[in-house]
């Protein structure tokens, strides 16, 4: 069955993203009034499908954001490297006090019935400051690129980032590269940046390049503003919600030829139900469930994509490619950090019905 998309076969790059770095500062189970130690992940979710499909897939992959000259930039711009991705930095100079920063994530990971914290620091933020002309699109994808990504909390930062994420979804469009977007609708980013109708506003006029959209029912309502499906779901790894809303989605942005997300179902902090459906090209699909023991929750979503993408990118059936993304997705939430420590192996494995057993 086509995907309807037309993915070219080669180029310099096979996917690359546009966002915000960001470094998340993680103290394991213990609340951060209580900590007295952390892990440093590196992070941004355009940057995490970019790392993983690099990382775990063996694509050849980039990301395109801001960088700030000094030690948490240089932090960064180690973990982007040991990664495998290929930077496209604006740099800034920090001047010594208050910026500007690369931005700052706080989260404790909870446990059993105490749910995981996040919070943010993202003051005079170096991301929020690009501006359309900051990137020379025409040269980077001169030597080609296949995939182009972007997302919709580096839309929400601040009136630029939107005008950037056009500005490079028309020169990906005019390089022959498919178009990708994850809505990740975040209200108190957009409280701050004129609310619920702006973000509609400037996502419609995204997603009017947009090839591939991922976003659950509440993306799809609050990021797009389309009404509430009729048909209400069961439990939360019932897709008929979703799948509802797709002649909307269609009717309003008619060239969208996938929308797909993930489905879970939170029983405590650590045991989740997890799931993953796609709309591809009018047919829909759904993966297997499986019962999750999560050790970090963070970045889940994005290992959707991830492996959904490559599944797209690699010529996989249409079913393949959603249980290639299912797999990593739950995969990546058993290991610390916002990406992946899989192999390409493992997520195959899992797909195909593998299971925990030892491996001697």
């Amino acid at each position: 069955m086509s995907t309807g998309l037309n993915i070219r076969k080669d180029g310099a790059l096979d996917f690359l993203s546009l966002g915000a770095l960001v470094h998340r500062l993680d103290p394991g189970i213990i609340p951060f009034r209580k900590a007295t130690e952390c892990q440093i992940h590196v992070s941004g979710g355009e940057f995490n499908c970019s790392a993983n499909l690099s990382d775990c897939f063996g694509l050849k992959t980039g990301v395109a954001s801001a960088m700030v000259d000094y030690p948490i930039g240089a932090l960064i711009a180690e973990r982007v490297r040991g990664m495998g991705v290929k930077p496209f930095y604006k740099h800034f100079k920090h001047n010594g006090v208050n910026g500007p920063n690369m931005a700052a994530v706080y989260s404790d990971r909870g446990q059993g019935v105490r749910a995981p914290v996040v919070f943010y620091n993202r003051c005079n933020e170096a991301a929020s400051l690009l501006k359309p002309g900051d990137f020379d699109w025409k040269a980077i994808f001169s030597e080609g690129v296949r995939w182009f990504h972007s997302g919709g909390i580096f839309a929400a930062l601040s009136p630029t980032t939107a005008e950037v994420i056009i500005e490079a979804m028309q020169a990906a469009k005019e390089a022959g590269a498919v178009t990708s977007f994850d809505l990740n609708y975040r209200a108190k980013l957009w409280a701050i940046s004129g609310g619920e109708d702006r973000a509609v506003a400037v996502l419609d006029k995204i997603v009017k390049n947009v090839d591939v959209l991922v976003g659950n029912e509440e993306d799809l309502q609050k990021g797009l503003g389309i009404p509430g499906p009729e048909v209400a779901a069961k439990s939360k790894l019932d897709p008929s919600a979703f799948f509802g809303m797709m002649d909307q989605v269609i009717a309003k942005h008619p060239h969208v030829k996938i929308v797909a997300t993930t489905l879970r179902e939170v029983h405590s902090t650590n045991r989740h139900s997890w799931g993953a459906v796609a709309w591809i090209n009018g047919k829909t699909y759904i993966s297997p469930t499986a019962e999750l023991d999560v050790l970090d929750r963070v970045g889940g979503g994005d290992g959707y994509a991830s492996g959904f993408i490559y599944g797209l990118l690699n010529g996989e059936t249409p079913e393949d490619a959603v249980k290639l993304g299912w797999a990593h997705g739950a995969l990546l939430t058993t290991f610390p950090g916002d990406t992946t420590m899989a192999s390409v192996e493992q997520v195959r494995a899992f797909a195909q019905g593998g299971s925990a057993r030892i491996q001697r």
